[in-house]
Formats: C-alpha cells, structure tokens, sequence
C-alpha cells in the first residue's frame, strides 16, 4: 500500500473508530500508537518501541542469555527470531504445530506443547541449540537464526537485526538506562516478580531478597545489574513497579510520555525495585 494512502487510513481508523482505530494503527504499522501503553529500548540513536507484552518477553529472553553466560550476540539473534517468528508473542498457535515464542514444532522434538508454551523452556531450548551452531557468536545473525530454526524463508530473520540488536543491547545492561515505559503500573507482586527474577536469571548471576517495600537484588556485576533494573521496568505493569533504583540513577512511569532515568544519589547499592503500596 502506498504510503500516503495507509497513513490517510490510518488517520481516519484512528480518529473514527476509537479502540478499533488504535488497533488498525498498531496492525498497519507493526508499533504500538504514541499514545497507548508502551516501551521504548534507546541505543546511540537507533530506538525501537514495543507494547507492554512483547516487552516483558524480550526481558526474559535477554535475561536468560545471562544466565547461560552468553555475551550479547545471544540475546540479539534470539530477539531477531522471537520476531521474525511470533512478534515475541508467546502464541498458542502458528502454521503446523507451531506454537511459543520462537514458533517451536512438537512434532520436531522441540518439547511437549505444555513445555514449548513455558517462555523459559522454549527460550533454554533456544539458546542450547544456537550454542552448538559453529561461530555463532561472530557469523551473520540471520544465519545463526536460519541454521536454529531451519525457516523455509531463510533471509526473514535480518530485517529484525537493527531492532533485536537495540533491544538486546538495552535489556542485557550493556547500554544503561536505556530502555522505559509508558505504563501504569498493575498490583504489587513482589512474590511472582522474585520467582521471575530466580527463573530468569538463576542463582549464580543475581541473588533476591524481599524487603517491606519490594525487592532488593545483587548482580554479579555492574552489566547485570542495569538488566535486572531494566527488566524491572519491562514488567512494570505486571507486577507493580513503582520505582526501580540502581548504580546512581532511578526511573519512575509515567502514564503518557516515556519517562528518562534520573540521577539519583540515594540509589543504594544494588537494584532496589520499590512496588506500588497496598
């Protein structure tokens, strides 16, 4: 469709049609609206926004690249996959037997369909396979993902590069304060946030304690701590986050506009993710 054309549709379906208008916008053109709920992942000058849901997705799918001990790289062609394959959408459907993040197929020895549906198997299941692709760390990222899930559009992958790249980039700590949303946030669940934290990043790169008003989180190191921040942002509205503090600065939400993080020198050590009271 030519590009005057759509963005006249666009408008129209928007200013007509209300929530039907906004979801015609966010099918046209494959972002969520300025003005709904969003996220947004910066690096240098390049950003690339996200609803709420595939935000929350691509955190785990970053985090858990960690946990493995992977660099970055990992974490990019993974994402460059999720959204190729599902929109990093954690689909109970697709062609054939397809079915989770990455499109996974029972019947190709991928999992049971109870399995492939876990966002953190389907993800574990991803990585272990990458990691046996030779050089996958320095071969094109298109390829690794071609040679994981043996696509039969086998260049569909790099289209996604400059996107999964941001993202990875931002959610694995190596950019910091990088990556916020436009949110507000759910009910406080430091429980549910906490076993998310354990699933996603293990026991050996972070460790979690509650406190009377979230969690406190110690990273491994530095690059760590800003993913454990950041993924805090990223589920925000699903667990309640109400602040997120780490490394001397803090983020905030805000309903409308992306808030920026905040110098902030009584960040104490460690990430401090303070939940919205009772």
């Amino acid at each position: 469709m030519p590009r005057p054309i759509r963005w006249l549709l666009i408008a129209i379906l928007v200013a007509g049609l209300g929530a039907g208008g906004i979801a015609a916008y966010e099918l046209l053109t494959a972002q969520p609206l300025p003005i709904s709920e969003r996220c947004e992942a910066t690096v240098g000058s390049y950003t690339t926004t996200v609803d709420v849901e595939q935000a929350q997705n691509a955190a785990l799918i970053a985090g858990m690249s960690i946990k493995r001990g992977l660099i970055p790289r990992a974490a990019s062609i993974a994402l460059a996959t999720a959204y190729q394959e599902s929109k990093i959408r954690n689909l109970d459907y697709g062609h054939a037997d397809s079915i989770g993040l990455f499109q996974q197929r029972p019947s190709k020895g991928w999992g049971t369909i109870e399995e492939i549906m876990d966002p953190w198997y389907s993800t574990k299941q991803f990585y272990k396979t990458m990691e046996k692709v030779k050089n996958w760390q320095t071969r094109d990222i298109n390829d690794v993902a071609q040679a994981v899930q043996r696509s039969a559009f086998p260049e569909a992958y790099r289209q996604h590069e400059s996107n999964a790249r941001t993202l990875a980039s931002s959610l694995t700590g190596e950019t910091p304060a990088s990556f916020s949303c436009a949110i507000t946030p759910g009910d406080a669940d430091a429980k549910s946030l906490k076993s998310f934290y354990t699933k996603t990043y293990g026991k050996e790169a972070i460790k979690v304690e509650t406190t009377d008003t979230g969690l406190l989180v110690t990273a491994q190191d530095t690059q760590t701590a800003w993913s454990v921040a950041e993924a805090a942002v990223a589920n925000a509205k699903r667990y309640g986050v109400a602040k997120v503090q780490v490394d001397g600065q803090s983020w905030a939400p805000a309903n409308w506009e992306v808030p920026q993080w905040q110098v902030d020198p009584t960040a104490p050590e460690g990430v401090t993710i303070t939940l919205v009271a009772d």
